[in-house]
């Protein structure tokens, strides 16, 4: 079947605005009931809690995050205002985690990543939501994920976003979290989106538990 250069365009353009709507109402789970259970099968309840930059600090808060990211916010994924939604995971009355998505610019468009964290803020579990190209399922697969469970804000410090790379002291290993793909461009969000969302949970949940260890390798 032949598509007009007319359809075409607008097939684009409507991808173009969910985007752009997507990214602006944050980044919710699709089904919250069955995601919920899958990440903590012990789960007995959950409550959505709605945080934003621009409401918990506005340009201060904005600036001191970036500082932490190692790069700017920048284009219709990340703007101040967006809300977003931390799933705050009971089991009966006491809490044992918490689930947080981030947007993230890809090769082809928006990504979706999520990652479920104890009460300590270590990633439990890693998961892509959204992701649109020819490898989306060697990112979604069991051995990419499980290269994320047990790290936290500690050790995402050391990867720099700009350098796009792990930079570790003499002797010391980092996290090894290979790409599967061998086209890095997807890879490369991937890991500054966990890095973004793990900022992210400090400054709204863990009550920057974690900045001690950036202001470390600052001095």
């Amino acid at each position: 079947m032949k598509i007009s250069a007319f359809s075409f365009l607008l097939i684009l353009a409507l991808l173009f605005f969910a985007d752009i709507a997507q990214a602006a109402t944050g980044c919710d789970l699709n089904d919250p009931d069955r995601d919920v259970k899958r990440l903590f099968p012990e789960s007995t309840g959950y409550k959505a809690y709605y945080y934003s930059i621009s409401k918990k600090g506005g340009d201060a808060l904005l600036k001191k995050i970036e500082e932490r990211l190692g790069d700017k916010f920048k284009g219709i994924y990340e703007t101040a205002d967006v809300p977003n939604t931390v799933y705050e995971i009971r089991v009966k009355d006491k809490i044992t985690g918490y689930i947080h998505g981030v947007n993230q610019k890809g090769k082809y468009g928006g990504i979706q990543v999520f990652l479920a964290f104890d009460t300590g803020g270590t990633i439990r579990s890693f998961y892509i939501q959204k992701l649109t190209g020819k490898d989306a399922a060697l990112f979604r697969a069991p051995a990419f994920d499980r290269q994320f469970e047990g790290l936290s804000l500690k050790d995402f410090y050391r990867y720099s976003v700009a350098r796009r790379l792990f930079i570790m002291p003499p002797k010391m290993s980092g996290p090894a979290i290979k790409d599967p793909t061998g086209s890095p461009d997807d890879y490369f969000a991937i890991l500054r989106a966990v890095k973004k969302n793990l900022i992210l949970m400090d400054e709204y949940i863990f009550n920057n538990g974690f900045l001690k260890y950036f202001e470390k390798l600052e001095n």
